[in-house]
């Protein structure tokens, strides 16, 4: 009689299918590199155990807070909320000669609706520090300078995360490596390239896995 060893049927993972919205500017469209390359895409494709719809992204390049405040306010998607919500924003306030104080009160404003739009959880609310772009080609040797204020609005928009208890992510020191690393810049030379944004996912990643595993 010959022997039949039983079948074995590996289970099948479960796997939640999440909303995601992406809010910002150029850093967040991913300017100047494919769509599909921009850190929303590949973070989105990059979360095992979960299925993305979208993203979902409200940003434009050359975007002031205020800008993507009045974007957020003109959308279908004041009126409904997702589980995942990445933030970035700040760089044109810096670089338009904005005021510090009035990148708070604007941030605080654009933080506090991320969370409405994250259906109130703040642990599934991921700040993204500025990205130093002093450091670029772009930049024309003005690093210093440019590498101080955007410290200034990065202390402000990580204070206002830390009061707000969402989840913060400091990039800031990667894209720093894009002074002696030029395959870190776009075509451009002054956006991020694919390399540098998945450099980004991998530091985000995790953030927002151990956030989804709170629920």
């Amino acid at each position: 009689m010959t022997h039949i060893s039983p079948i074995t049927v590996s289970p099948v993972p479960v796997i939640d299918t999440l909303s995601y919205l992406a809010l910002g500017d150029s850093y967040t469209i991913g300017q100047s590199v494919d769509e599909h390359d921009a850190f929303p895409y590949q973070l989105a494709g990059q979360l095992p155990g979960h299925k993305i719809t979208g993203p979902t992204i409200i940003a434009r390049t050359g975007w002031t807070t205020q800008q993507l405040i009045s974007a957020i306010d003109g959308s279908d998607s004041k009126d409904k909320t997702y589980d995942i919500v990445t933030l970035l924003i700040g760089v044109n306030d810096q670089y338009g000669g904005g005021s510090q104080a009035d990148y708070r009160v604007k941030f605080v404003q654009v933080l506090n609706t991320a969370i409405k739009l994250a259906k109130g959880n703040t642990n599934h609310v991921f700040v993204l520090s500025i990205p130093d772009y002093g450091v670029t080609p772009f930049a024309h040797g003005d690093d210093a300078r440019i590498g101080k204020e955007i410290d200034q609005f990065n202390d402000i928009n990580r204070q206002e995360s830390a009061n707000a208890s969402v989840n913060y992510i400091d990039i800031t020191p990667i894209s720093k490596l894009a002074a002696n690393n030029s395959s870190l810049i776009a075509n451009d030379g002054l956006h991020p390239s694919a390399t540098m944004y998945q450099m980004w996912v991998e530091k985000l990643k995790p953030v927002v896995l151990s956030a989804l595993e709170k629920k």
